[in-house]
């Protein structure tokens, strides 16, 4: 089990409730950060450290990269 910070633990479970669980449900960093009404900016940078850890998945599109969770944390 990856230790998770508080915002990282956040975005998870907003994650979760916006339903970015599989690669057909992502969701963007601006759909995350407005569901954790957080800066965008601070939520990117746990998205990309969260990624590091293998807790999400980035998935690079043409106009915004797109995220979901490959665990339940």
């Amino acid at each position: 089990m990856v230790e998770l910070t508080p915002i990282e633990q956040m975005i998870v479970k907003s994650m979760q409730e916006l339903g970015a669980t599989k690669d057909t449900t992502i969701k963007t960093a601006d759909d995350i950060a407005k569901k954790c009404n957080r800066p965008k900016g601070l939520i990117t940078n746990a998205l990309v450290l969260m990624s590091q850890k293998g807790v999400i998945k980035r998935v690079a599109r043409e106009k915004a990269a797109g995220y979901y969770l490959l665990q339940s944390a």
